[in-house]
């Protein structure tokens, strides 16, 4: 799975940089997302990152995706990043050994099935609403027409 991962990664990592630059659906989608979910995102960016910390392809692309969500969501840069890494240790230190899919796979872990419990629980929500500014506001929203 982790090569899979890696292999994806680095065919969007080396794909033409201009391709981004012409449409809207091929730009990233998180500037029109509300604080709320770029919030979650990002928790669940930084969760792939650090459960992947050895894969250096996986690692780069899931912390540059960490970085682009940072800028896209306001929320107290006082309490969330300690809160975060906490969130993302404890649910990272869960043990989630399947025996029928040890015997295949030897040292799995399921780390991204335990990011996706994270993002799904109801720690990371009412961590969201306790450092998330304005959550249904978009960056988007900040940007000025001309």
């Amino acid at each position: 799975m982790k090569s899979r991962l890696a292999a994806l990664t680095a065919s969007l990592v080396l794909a033409p940089s201009n391709c981004f630059a012409y449409t809207p659906t091929s730009s990233p989608e998180g500037m029109y997302r509300t604080f709320e979910i770029n919030y979650k995102d990002m928790a669940l960016a930084t969760c792939i990152t650090t459960a992947y910390k050895y894969d250096v392809n996986v690692g780069i692309d899931a912390g540059s995706s960490v970085s682009a969500l940072r800028d896209w969501t306001y929320y107290d840069m006082e309490k969330s990043p300690l809160a975060v890494k906490a969130l993302v240790e404890k649910y990272l230190a869960r043990d989630y050994t399947n025996p029928l899919a040890e015997s295949q796979i030897k040292g799995i872990k399921f780390d991204l099935l335990k990011c996706l419990d994270m993002y799904h629980s109801k720690e990371l929500d009412a961590l969201t609403k306790k450092v998330v500014t304005d959550p249904n506001h978009t960056y988007m929203q900040n940007i000025k027409k001309p």
